[in-house]
């Protein structure tokens, strides 16, 4: 019988576990070993920002919380090969994307606490909140990536979604219009092996979650998430080809999830301890800065003094945040509707009661 189509997905890396490269034709921007250096400076940053907000959940000075531990990579990689005037669409763990473009780790810190004003973060007013139902965000993106071609603007949206949310119906949506519509859209699946307690396995019986965007007629590849390098080689390429009116990419990024879920999970419950070590072997830090010490432009001397560096910023957004006067009462009230009901009213009135009491 005729075959009438057939597929391949490449797995793109240049950096393994042990630090060493695994292929020799770097992309051009990895030849800059000081490029290299402050994407590893930016990794180190995310995660003492990352602890910070974790110890502040934990003293009760923070909402519940998703930690990004071990997906610095993928996260700085994205974030860093996209240019001010696209669009990113994130779910609820992507800081290091987010820093990148200009967040201020204040701004996340008060969307876990409870402050909406977080989400009128600093950065570009274009992008998209912070996202918690799994997987609209994709949607949201590919109507952008929609408008960007309608208007002849050469603009490309990203959108980052876990292996969970590559289940939703509207991530297989978002992928189907930008596919059909040849859109500037690119799909981000960050596979961590986890949907909260759900294992990849479970998730679905395709061999990748890259191919999820074969369907759809996507550009598909699966990359390490923990090799920085490759993660931005193949968001440089999806950018460049979406760019110039090429159409759309699906990019799994195969990281792990080193932290529990959220800060109201307990991972001890249903990961082996096993795995887990695993996953610390092969995390993006270590493998980095055991290449750019292999290579003579990184030392303790100087990670000593960067992670002091971090901690000092990191210090001074958490106490920006701490030191935010909390809204009024009434703003839960002010900002919901144009006309306000009848029983919105009396319900800010009798909120206005209690807080005078």
């Amino acid at each position: 019988m005729p075959t009438v189509a057939t597929f391949d997905i490449e797995y793109i890396q240049y950096l393994g576990p042990d630090g060493t490269l695994v292929r020799d034709d770097l992309p051009e921007f990895a030849n800059d070993r000081q490029a290299l250096v402050e994407l590893f400076k930016q990794m180190l940053l995310v995660r003492s920002f990352d602890t910070k907000a974790v110890a502040l959940q934990r003293t009760g000075k923070l909402g519940t919380y998703a930690s990004c531990l071990g997906h610095e990579a993928t996260h700085i990689g994205i974030g860093s090969s996209m240019q001010y005037d696209d669009v990113l669409a994130p779910s609820y763990r992507e800081y290091g994307a987010q820093f990148m473009r200009g967040v201020k780790p204040r701004d996340v810190l008060m969307y876990w606490g409870g402050d909406e004003r977080g989400n009128d973060f600093s950065g570009p007013a274009h992008d998209y909140s912070w996202c918690v139902p799994i997987g609209t965000q994709n949607l949201h993106a590919a109507g952008a990536a929609l408008a960007f071609k309608l208007r002849g603007e050469p603009r490309v949206a990203v959108a980052c979604v876990g292996d969970g949310g590559s289940s939703k119906t509207d991530t297989y949506a978002a992928i189907n219009s930008a596919g059909a519509f040849t859109l500037p859209f690119i799909q981000c699946i960050i596979n961590n092996g986890w949907a909260i307690s759900v294992p990849r396995k479970a998730q679905t019986g395709a061999k990748t979650l890259a191919q999820k965007g074969i369907a759809g007629g996507l550009e598909c590849v699966q990359v390490d998430g923990n090799d920085i390098i490759a993660v931005r080689a193949a968001m440089d390429f999806a950018l460049k080809r979406a760019r110039n009116g090429h159409g759309g990419s699906c990019i799994e990024f195969v990281t792990y999830r080193l932290s529990d879920h959220t800060t109201a999970d307990d991972a001890r419950r249903y990961r082996e301890d096993a795995e887990v070590k695993a996953g610390w072997e092969r995390e993006p830090f270590l493998r980095l800065r055991k290449f750019l010490t292999n290579e003579g432009v990184w030392n303790e001397q100087m990670e000593n003094d960067w992670k002091a560096e971090c901690n000092r910023l990191s210090d001074i957004e958490v106490n920006a945040y701490l030191e935010t006067k909390a809204q009024p009462v009434e703003a839960m009230f002010d900002f919901l509707y144009g006309e306000m009901p009848h029983d919105v009213a009396a319900q800010r009135a009798e909120a206005l009661k209690w807080e005078k009491r």
